[in-house]
């Protein structure tokens, strides 16, 4: 084949696309390329440095006839200073991999000491046949002319779980993960569905021993990414819109509530509006499964999370199963386009808490935890309603149906519902809010005035039932079902204590009449006297069941409806105050929140799906997960100065916010990807998320799980900032932030881990090559939380082991899940692989620069910065993001900055 020369410069650095996610069954080449000198006449590599050591990589493009030209597909790290290069990256082509048998694979050598040196070595290999041949192919070397050999070049093809033979030990091909595939093939399909546009990358690396593991890498966007805040900006605006009908519905108020009401119902109409339009922005966007941080202050996408990412790493090691390791990247749920120039939601929460305390003479100040209880009083009697209503119609059915069984069943799933719902009326706030209401009414005050009662509680009686049950009490003896239910003597003769407990009565009667009728069943086929027979006729009209019960259980509804519509209108008026007394303040801090956990659950679904499908055969697992639930660790790398700080008080509000929210697993109707989406249910104070699973894997669930019990996320939060502002933070500023976030979530975890030892053996947590006791990895982890100690990244490395130990969800964040992201999770994947892998010492290094390198992503010469744009020309990628040089110097230049910087503040506010 004629050799086309293409220039550095002119190759497309374009990544194509590679198989469906975490697939482990699918035939993947892998070309791991390293330079040997089998001959003599080529032992040496030709190199124009004096040293005479090139800096040797290797190059693979994709050239297609048909298109007539040169797609750049990826490239080996740089081995410096050396003749024989061993390279430990390799490039992989999927099986979906759009090739014809005519494109050609193109190997271009090139010395990276030298940038202006022309390529000296060219050679091509066809697809078709390259997959045909045996495992490793050795092609020579030849300079640019064609005619000088310059060394060997050996290819080799690979599967995921086997490794080349060699002449070094290297793992057998026979050890394959054939049936790992067979078995997780369902769940891959729908993981496929979920995570789009992956990137792989392939290394081997040596073991302490000198044998060979095979590690590959997989990086994949979420579609969740977008889903999920769309979803949630659905539920805010039903919710609002809600809240508006609600306000509308408290009837006629004085002038001054009254004025209060139109000015909250105008900035909830505000909210809606502005929702409804940042949801419209967001279904236009097609094509994309993630938010670039380029992106991050654009007001259409705040309520996506940033660079949220999925990583998995899998291990192929001789003499031991293979392994994966899963981690969620993604940058710090904050609100970026509101800024942070007042502090975060931490911050703002405590000052508007204060502000409104000094604002209360215009309203009745009601303080966080009114408010919060009348959120759920209000989620509590929605929910609860339409159950009462459908229970009592299953009692009626069972009456029609003359099943004493089925009514028994009936009546007692009604008593228990129906004494949730009055023992959640009977709190105080519900009755001091009515109270308060009341005087809002126009007119208060006047002669004349009082308040009327809409339910005659003093006059309530169940005939000859009422009375057969005050006769059975006078005799002592208990009635059935009874004893849990609050009766209205028990109660002061106040109006709302007579109207909840109204419901109490009405049950009450309908629990009478069926038991006198469950009474009558039961005595038919015993000979019963004349007289008694009679007695019971009288006190008891024969007939059917269920037109005997129907008038009890229709005052039973009415009194319910009615119980609620008075529940909303008092919950209703506590939420008015909330937002009266701090417009508009709370409604700005109400948007910034929904920002915020809008980003922290799309990131914690995504976690939370990527671990239940890679657990999916674990049956410990799934015991943990319905038993106890599972920990979801957020590892934060942010500083604790500047902006940071902000961004820091966004992302400890949000995730703490993450505690109202539970998981459920659903059937899916279908294996459409429609169907297979996870859905967001609920509202502010309580979200369900829905995961839902194709029909065969759902069936192979416990028990508990498929009948929708809900899953429990325990979010903890650890922060170490480890840039250079952490350090100026340490030295003259406050980081009592930080402690304060390590040393609460710390509790939190250790709550967690108690309750987890009581209720699932250790049989059920994953077993780990380092076998530290996870009691002593809490000990220590509390006592470097209470240490003094800069930069204390002890406190991240104990957090994490801990939380892979416990079967629980990973997560990594700084400012935007770049730099410092990447950072701290190729270093745990190389600790990964020296504790529990036992890579090799003195491949360590090697093992996380090559992992680091961007040159396996593009092009050698010309990389481009796939999530941020910048294009850095001819710099090959250097070994550490950090120049060593700045690292010496860096208390000097940190002391010269802080002094620049007073000078510049004086003079600006001087």
């Amino acid at each position: 084949i004629p050799e086309r020369k293409v220039g550095i410069s002119q190759l497309n650095p374009k990544f194509l696309p590679t198989a469906h996610p975490f697939s482990t069954s699918f035939f993947c080449l892998s070309i791991l390329l390293h330079l040997l000198s089998p001959l003599p006449a080529c032992n040496d590599l030709v190199a124009s440095s004096r040293d005479g050591k090139p800096s040797a990589l290797v190059q693979v493009s994709v050239i297609d006839p048909r298109k007539q030209h040169v797609i750049c597909h990826g490239c080996t790290e740089i081995v410096e200073a050396s003749k024989d290069p061993l390279f430990l990256t390799g490039v992989t082509f999927p099986s979906d991999y759009p090739a014809c048998p005519e494109t050609l694979v193109k190997l271009t050598v090139f010395d990276a000491k030298d940038k202006n040196q022309e390529p000296v070595t060219l050679f091509f290999l066809k697809m078709e046949g390259y997959q045909a041949t045996r495992k490793r192919l050795v092609f020579p070397r030849r300079s640019s002319d064609g005619v000088s050999t310059a060394g060997t070049v050996v290819v080799s093809r690979l599967k995921m779980g086997e490794m080349e033979e060699a002449d070094i030990d290297y793992i057998s091909t026979e050890k394959t993960s054939h049936k790992v595939g067979k078995s997780r093939s369902k769940e891959e399909k729908q993981e496929s569905l979920l995570f789009k546009n992956p990137i792989c990358k392939v290394y081997r690396f040596q073991t302490a021993d000198s044998k060979w593991m095979l590690v590959r890498e997989q990086m994949e966007e979420c579609t969740l990414s977008f889903s999920v805040p769309k979803q949630l900006l659905s539920l805010y605006i039903q919710e609002d819109t809600s809240r508006v009908q609600d306000l509308r519905e408290l009837g006629e108020l004085s002038p001054h509530w009254d004025n209060l009401r139109k000015e909250v119902m105008t900035r909830y109409g505000g909210i809606i509006s502005s929702y409804q339009e940042t949801l419209t922005e967001l279904d236009k966007i097609t094509g994309h499964s993630f938010k670039p941080s380029c992106c991050k202050a654009q007001k259409s996408l705040e309520f996506v999370p940033i660079n949220l990412h999925t990583q998995r790493m899998r291990v192929t090691c001789p003499r031991k199963t293979d392994a994966s390791y899963d981690i969620v990247t993604a940058g710090a749920p904050a609100a970026h386009f509101q800024g942070f120039k007042c502090g975060g939601l931490h911050r703002l929460l405590s000052r508007y808490e204060a502000e409104k305390k000094s604002t209360a003479y215009q309203c009745i100040y009601y303080s966080p935890e009114h408010t919060a209880k009348a959120q759920e009083v209000l989620g509590t009697v929605d929910l609860l309603q339409p159950l009462i209503v459908s229970l009592a119609d299953q009692l009626l059915q069972a009456a029609q149906e003359h099943s004493s069984p089925g009514l028994q069943d009936a009546l007692k799933n009604l008593s228990d519902k129906t004494e949730q719902f009055v023992h959640t009326l009977k709190d105080e706030l519900v009755k001091s809010a009515l109270l308060a209401l009341h005087a809002a009414r126009p007119g208060y005050g006047l002669p004349g005035h009082s308040p009327t009662t809409s339910i005659n509680e003093s006059g309530t009686v169940c005939n000859n039932v009422e009375g057969s049950q005050t006769t059975a009490r006078g005799e002592g003896g208990p009635l059935k079902h009874q004893d849990s239910i609050p009766h209205h003597k028990e109660y002061d003769e106040e109006e709302w204590d007579r109207v909840w407990a109204s419901v109490a009565k009405r049950l009450n009667c309908v629990i009478a009449m069926v038991d006198q009728l469950r009474e009558e069943d039961n005595s038919k086929p015993e000979p019963v006297p004349e007289q008694q027979l009679a007695d019971v006729i009288t006190s008891h009209n024969p007939g059917d069941w269920r037109e005997q019960l129907h008038p009890l259980v229709t005052k039973l509804k009415d009194c319910v409806t009615e119980v609620v519509e008075k529940a909303k209108r008092a919950m209703t008026f506590v939420l008015l105050q909330e937002a009266a007394c701090s417009l508009p303040q709370g409604f700005h801090l109400q948007q910034r929140r929904d920002v915020v956990f809008s980003q922290a659950l799309a990131t914690l679904a995504c976690g939370f799906v990527m671990r239940l499908y890679a657990g999916m055969q674990d049956k410990g697992f799934l015991r943990q997960l319905h038993q106890v639930g599972l920990v979801a660790q957020f590892e934060s790398l942010l500083s604790t100065y500047s902006e940071e700080i902000g961004m820091l008080e966004d992302m400890e509000v949000g995730i703490a916010d993450l505690q109202k929210v539970v998981f459920q697993i659903t059937e899916a109707q279908t294996d459409d990807l429609g169907d297979l989406e996870p859905l967001v249910r609920g509202r502010r104070d309580h979200f369900t998320v829905q995961v839902p699973l194709p029909r065969l894997v759902f069936q192979v669930l416990p028990e508990e799980i498929r009948e929708g019990k809900p899953l429990r996320v325990f979010p903890v939060l650890f922060n170490v900032g480890i840039n250079e502002q952490q350090t100026i933070a340490e030295r003259f500023g406050d980081i009592s932030l930080q402690e304060r976030i390590n040393q609460r979530n710390f509790e939190i975890l250790e709550a967690y881990f108690k309750l987890l030892s009581e209720k699932v053996p250790t049989e059920c947590l994953p077993c780990f090559q380092t076998q530290t006791d996870i009691k002593e990895l809490l000990e220590t982890l509390g006592q470097n939380v209470v240490t003094k100690k800069r930069k204390n990244v002890e406190i991240l490395w104990i957090a994490g082991t801990i939380c892979r130990r416990l079967n629980g969800i990973r997560f990594t964040s700084c400012k935007s899940a770049k730099d410092r992201t990447s950072m701290s999770v190729t270093l745990e994947q190389c600790a990964l692989l020296r504790d529990e892998h036992q890579l090799s010492k003195d491949f360590f290094i090697r093992a996380l620069d090559c992992m680091r390198s961007r040159l396996n992503q593009g092009d050698l010469g010309q990389w481009e910065d796939p999530e941020a744009g910048a294009v850095t020309q001819n710099k090959p990628a250097s070994r550490h993001f950090y120049p060593i040089a700045l690292l010496l110097v860096s208390s000097h230049l940190l002391v010269v900055w802080l002094i620049l910087s007073l000078v510049f503040l004086l003079a600006k506010y001087q």
